[in-house]
């Protein structure tokens, strides 16, 4: 299959708070945050009903893969955070939750079907991410769906207290 039948992208409920906190709190995804704290059930909630549901400055979907038989098997979540409607920008963010998803080229696709859907149904025109410096292969696949760095952020402090430097990425839509 190609990559957008391999993939699909479906808005994120409360009934996925499960996997979130599941994927969340693995330590390969986890390091990949600044925010490192364990993940629960209440912390993701009050995600949903401030940012989503209240500002509405997050827009969030979860990442499935496609079965056989039309069945879908979520293995990460996408997001757009932090969306100013009147500049058209937003951050992105993808974590790849499933360990067994890893490896199979799925970021790239991932990146590409949510910039797509953040420029047609939310009308953006410019995303920023974060990225540490060491995440080389995540690099490779933002730099491949188009996002360039523009700046280097020494020692960004992560909520455990570990430093560590960032890129800056950016991509107009």
């Amino acid at each position: 299959m190609s990559g957008q039948e391999r993939l699909i992208l479906r808005p994120i409920t409360r009934d996925d708070t499960e996997l979130i906190v599941r994927w969340r709190n693995n330590p390969r995804v986890r390091d990949r945050f600044v925010y490192r704290e364990p993940f629960t059930k209440e912390t993701h909630e009050r995600w949903i009903t401030e940012h989503i549901e209240g500002k509405r400055d997050v827009v969030q979907w979860i990442v499935c893969e496609r079965q056989a038989a039309g069945e879908e098997r979520p293995i990460g979540s996408v997001y757009f955070r932090d969306i100013d409607r009147e500049q058209s920008t937003a951050e992105y963010g993808v974590l790849i939750g499933e360990d067994d998803a890893v490896g199979h080229g799925y970021g790239n696709e991932i990146v590409e079907l949510a910039c797509v859907r953040a420029r047609d149904e939310l009308g953006l025109k410019h995303v920023i991410l974060r990225v540490f410096c060491d995440n080389v292969v995540a690099i490779r696949s933002y730099e491949h769906a188009g996002f360039a760095v523009t700046r280097k952020l020494a020692d960004v402090r992560c909520s455990d207290g570990e430093t560590s430097d960032m890129f800056m990425m950016e991509r107009e839509l």
